[in-house]
């Protein structure tokens, strides 16, 4: 039986103990402790924004995006059909409708050029989904939301490095949002941010995070809802040491991807699909080495293959308009979405994490090879 290959192992390579340890002997555990708003700082740096709100996980930094805009009641997002399911949550929470676009079939991301048929007099922001590698398009997605006067919430959460045409992802939106789960570029275990230019509105979250305490108000006296969404020092202090690491957890990404790139190329000529190397505006990051398979089938059969060889992989996202919690909300009814619907069903992404080592991926490609070999 072969070693197991998980599909994910974090880098933990730097200052994390050390940093950890720092909160254990000063006692500073809670979300008040300094490497917070250490952590904050230092990435608003390196995006290139001015405001940061660290929070519990990306899912959070979602949910006060939405309610820090004020979108609610009546209100249209709109957002890709391919995606995680967390975007369509928090819109869905704060009272208002998610509406759909399909994805581009070569980048994988939401296709900026339907967006503009999507929108109504109800629409109030973009949500767009940075995804697997590769940003959306976002000089049409910018041209659109001054056009018709709507925010973007930009979901980076898969991007963190990556840039498009040289300007940060993440720093587009009238606010972002990221994740540091453990599969992310950098991570905290758990984590996320909010980043912003604007004083007011990082205000805002920041109440937001932290069940709308009133700034200078008595203490315990609350005039709206909100939630405990607050980082520990502890993951902060994670945080800032992985930062630290961050140009050389990205040349590894992107090694891994090209490695995998170039070892699997052979797939293409048996109706398989890889990432593309880059577009007009982006060299591909790698966050996961993502394949398209010719069938669902194919896929499936694969998938169990190398699980068989106690090699990890992971499905790609479910599509919005298929998901059954959604729909039995009376969601999406009759809608499709071709090519996110295709993604759904053959898409997979391989062990790519960090932590993977030259003889792990080696035995990834062989046992893709084997089965390729067996079923071509």
């Amino acid at each position: 039986m072969s070693r197991a290959v998980p599909v994910n192992t974090p880098l933990l390579s730097g200052n994390e103990l050390k940093y950890v340890e720092q909160c254990i002997d000063t006692g500073w555990l809670s979300g008040d402790g300094p490497f917070v708003s250490r952590f904050e700082k230092e990435f608003c740096n390196y995006i290139g924004r001015q405001y940061g709100i660290a929070v519990c996980n990306g899912s959070a930094a979602l949910d006060i995006a939405v309610q820090a805009l004020g979108i609610g009641a009546g209100d249209e997002v709109i957002m890709p059909a391919f995606t995680i399911i967390s975007p369509a949550f928090s819109i869905i929470r704060a009272g208002a409708v998610p509406v759909l676009v399909d994805s581009n079939a070569e980048t994988w991301n939401m296709n900026a050029e339907q967006i503009e048929a999507r929108i109504t007099s109800k629409t109030k922001a973009l949500l767009v989904v940075h995804l697997y590698g590769l940003p959306v398009d976002m000089d049409p997605v910018m041209a659109i939301a001054k056009k018709y006067s709507l925010y973007i919430i930009e979901d980076a959460a898969e991007a963190i490095g990556q840039k498009y045409k040289n300007k940060k992802c993440g720093s587009f939106g009238h606010i972002s949002t990221f994740s540091f789960y453990s599969n992310k570029h950098i991570t905290t275990g758990e984590g996320g941010m909010l980043l912003c230019d604007d004083e007011k509105l990082a205000a805002k979250c920041r109440k937001l995070r932290n069940l709308s305490f009133e700034p200078d108000q008595r203490r315990f006296v609350h005039y709206e809802l909100g939630w405990n969404y607050r980082m520990s020092n502890l993951q902060a202090a994670v945080g800032v040491a992985q930062l630290e690491q961050i140009d050389g957890f990205l040349t590894k990404k992107r090694s891994i991807g090209k490695y995998y790139q170039g070892k699997l190329s052979f797939l293409k000529q048996f109706g398989y699909q890889l990432p593309l190397l880059a577009t007009g505006y982006a060299e591909n990051i790698y966050w996961i080495f993502g394949i398209i398979a010719p069938t669902e089938n194919e896929m499936q059969s694969l998938v169990s293959h190398l699980s068989n060889q106690q090699i990890s992989t992971r499905p790609f996202f479910w599509c919005m308009h298929e998901q059954p919690v959604l729909k039995k909300m009376g969601l999406f009814s009759n809608e499709r979405y071709p090519v996110a619907e295709k993604l759904a069903r053959r898409g997979f992404y391989l062990p790519s994490g960090l932590g993977i080592s030259k003889e792990d991926m080696d035995l990834v490609i062989k046992n893709i090879s084997d089965f390729v070999s067996l079923n071509g």
